[in-house]
């Protein structure tokens, strides 16, 4: 592992929280004030990041790189949740596949800045985020 990794990595814990935290209360910030009802897809990419922000911030207090094979998993999930969600805003061929039956449909943007960033690809990015923290803890832990 380089220099700047080692250096890097008793911070890695607290940039994977920091993220998630982040991601947890831009999510809350878009429902709760903005008053964007989220759609199906939305709820399961929360249930994957919700306790990462939780379980994160005890780990990176403990300095317990342990926890990665906690985290690895549901942001795994989490992102690719977050790609099928953005295919289906973003990718005409998607369009038609209709995965929310009940309340808001999937494929609304509610934002879209710069004619392709949307929440899903937040999500997207955090959970991406996470997994390189992740990944590299596991590196540096198992070296």
């Amino acid at each position: 592992m380089s220099r700047k990794i080692a250096a890097l990595q008793p911070y890695l814990l607290y940039f994977a929280w920091i993220v998630s935290v982040v991601a947890t209360l831009g999510s809350l910030y878009f429902s709760e004030i903005r008053g964007y009802v989220p759609c199906e897809l939305c709820w399961y990419q929360r249930i994957a990041m919700y306790p990462m922000s939780i379980i994160l911030g005890i780990a990176a207090y403990r300095g317990d790189t342990s926890i990665r094979i906690y985290v690895l998993p549901l942001s795994i999930i989490g992102a690719v949740i977050s790609a099928y969600h953005y295919m289906l805003q973003k990718v005409p061929g998607f369009h038609e596949i209709k995965p929310c039956t009940n309340g808001v449909p999937c494929n609304v943007d509610y934002i879209d800045w710069l004619g392709f960033v949307t929440i899903p690809l937040l999500a997207l990015v955090a959970f991406v985020l996470v997994i390189v923290a992740m990944v590299v803890v596991r590196q540096s832990v198992e070296e």
